[in-house]
Order: structure tokens, then C-alpha cells, then sequence
């Protein structure tokens, strides 16, 4: 079968048999996501058109599998899924060499970040117990603030920030915020609240997450690397097709698709600010005089970030394959 048994029993039990040579996609997003028309319906269609017919896919939207977005890789090694969608940003500790892109300053865009990712891909992709099928990024993020706009690193002085990636920690303490991490789907509410003073977030997630409405402020020069985003196959799964099968599966996996879901992100981020600026946030640039003295924080505490184990190499050693050097 070309699908795993219990996640074809969990698909009819919601839905209806699987069918045989039907793959099942698990993502916990509902299904009018970005990400649907940016990656996992493109990649269907080509996955069907490269095994001939041989091989489908059927979507599992909104955690029909599993709500838990840091729970959607154990759905591939569980045997619920045969493929899914995950931020490795959510386990970072499962994933160290992947999270290098969430360090700062490697990249400007999601394309760029995407480009970053992929130049590390092979590498990276040593570190999961499945088969990748594609692998990109997005922007980097902003600092969205509510009571108090960010113009200078002394402003960040005892704030407490949601960081949008643990990489970010050291960081963000170094600029003399604290930061915290917090689940996406919380961050509205907490910044409303004043849980906490201000968000980091990729500005794709402004309109998601209704950041217009929660924030007054956006500075841009909160240093703060990408977040990934994998789908990847069971190797259970991948190792049940057969040799014509699998041959697809690598040949959709080699294809552009992941740039390609790097440039939806690049323009939902561009989006996110148009939204922000026209919902009258105020947007920052704190200028070349405080923007160098943030770096020099930054490249304080970077020799020793660089200098920690990534799996069996260190950062330093994947930030020099992201950038290609």
C-alpha cells in the first residue's frame, strides 16, 4: 500500500476510505491558506502528472490528523501521515542545523532566505527521519509594539518580547529585552493584554494574525533571522513505492516548488506591511547612528552562537553553506 495503515484508518474514519497509491497530507492551517494554492496543491498536481497517474494526494486541513503544530513531524514517524507540514522552528532542539537560518542578518526576504535554505538543503535535510519534499523559508521579522514605539536599542531596555524563533533569544538579550517564546496563535491577545510589550513576527503574519488591529508601531531593525517550513514524506511510506514511484517523488522534490513557495511568502510579507501602514501603524527605521550600535550588540554574542553544536557540525558551519561560502 502506498499509504500508511493508520493513517489510512484515521483518513476513513473522517472521510472515507483511501484509496490505494493515495498519499495523505496532513497541515494543521485550514485549507484557504496561503500555502494551499503557494505549495501543497501545486505539488499534488505534480506528483500525480510525474508517477502518471500512479500517485495522489488527498489533504488533511485544519489538524484533522493532529491540531498541535510543534506534533506534525510524530505524525510521519506515528505512521498517521504519509506526508506533512511542519515548522521545524517549533522543535528546534529535533532540528539544530535548520534552525541556523533564524539567526540574523543571513538573508533580506523570503526569496532570499528560501535561496539560503536550499544551498543547505542537503545537509539539512540529514537531520530528519523522513523524506524531504520540499523546504523554504520566509522573512525575516518586524517588531510590532502597542504603549511604547522602538526608535532605539536603549527603548528595548526591560521590554519583554515575543521572539518569533529561539534562535533569536540570545539576541534579543543582548539588545536588553527579554524575550519569550509564545505560540502564534496567542500572540494577538498577549500583546493586547500587555503580556508582553512587543511581537516579533514575519509581517506575512500581520493579516493572519490581525497584528494591524493588536499593534500602533512597526520597527523594522529588530534583528531576527527566517523561519523554516518542510513537507516531508514518512520513509516508511517513501520506501513502500516502488522504484517508478519513488523516481517521482524525488523528481518533485529536486523541482522549484519551494522557491516558489518562498516568493508567495515574499509577497504576503509585502502585503502584511501595506495592511499595517494602511491601518495606520506607524512604520520605524531607526537609522544607520542606532542600527550600528544594535550590530555591534549582535556581533557581541554571535562567535559564541556560531561556535555551538549543530547536530555533528557547528552554526558556523551551516551559516557557511546558507551563504554559500
Amino acid at each position: 500500500m502506498k499509504f500508511t495503515v493508520l493513517g489510512a484508518l484515521v483518513g476513513a474514519a473522517l472521510s472515507g476510505q483511501v484509496s490505494a497509491g493515495e498519499l495523505s497530507l496532513a497541515y494543521f492551517m485550514g485549507p484557504k491558506h496561503p500555502m494551499n494554492g503557494g505549495y501543497f496543491q501545486p505539488m499534488g498536481e505534480m506528483l500525480q502528472a510525474e508517477s502518471g497517474g500512479a500517485l495522489t494526494v488527498r489533504q488533511f486541513p485544519g489538524g484533522a490528523l493532529n491540531q498541535s503544530p510543534p506534533k506534525q513531524y510524530a505524525l510521519l514517524l506515528d505512521g498517521v501521515a504519509d506526508m506533512a507540514f511542519m515548522l521545524p522552528s517549533f522543535t528546534n532542539k529535533l532540528f539544530p542545523k535548520t534552525a541556523v537560518i533564524g539567526l540574523p542578518g543571513i538573508c533580506a526576504d523570503a526569496v532570499a532566505c528560501t535561496s539560503a535554505i536550499t544551498r543547505a538543503r542537503d545537509e539539512l535535510e540529514s537531520e530528519y527521519n523522513a523524506k524531504i519534499i520540499g523546504m523554504w523559508a520566509n522573512s525575516p521579522p518586524v517588531l510590532i509594539t502597542r504603549d511604547a514605539p522602538v526608535r532605539r536599542v536603549a527603548d528595548l531596555k526591560g521590554m519583554t518580547i515575543r521572539v518569533a524563533d529561539p534562535t533569536n533569544i540570545p539576541f534579543i538579550e543582548a539588545l536588553g529585552a527579554s524575550p519569550v517564546a509564545m505560540p502564534v496563535s496567542e500572540i494577538n491577545q498577549a500583546l493586547a493584554n500587555g503580556v508582553v510589550d512587543g511581537v516579533m513576527i514575519d509581517p506575512a503574519g500581520i493579516g493572519s494574525f490581525k497584528m494591524n488591529e493588536a499593534g500602533k508601531y512597526i520597527t523594522t531593525d529588530i534583528p531576527g533571522g527566517a523561519a523554516s517550513f518542510v513537507v516531508a514524506m514518512s520513509q516508511a511510506s517513501y520506501n513502500a513505492l516502488s522504484d517508478d514511484e519513488k523516481a517521482a517523488v524525488d523528481r518533485v522534490a529536486a523541482s522549484d516548488l519551494s522557491e516558489g513557495a518562498g516568493a508567495v511568502y515574499a509577497r504576503i510579507s509585502q502585503k502584511g506591511m501595506e495592511l499595517a501602514e494602511k491601518s495606520g501603524l506607524e512604520i520605524i527605521d531607526i537609522g544607520d547612528a542606532e542600527r550600528a550600535k544594535m550590530q555591534d550588540l549582535v556581533d557581541s554574542v554571535m562567535p559564541a552562537v556560531l561556535a555551538a553544536p549543530a547536530g555533528d557540525k557547528t552554526a558556523g558551519d551551516i551559516l557557511s553553506l546558507m551563504q554559500g561560502s
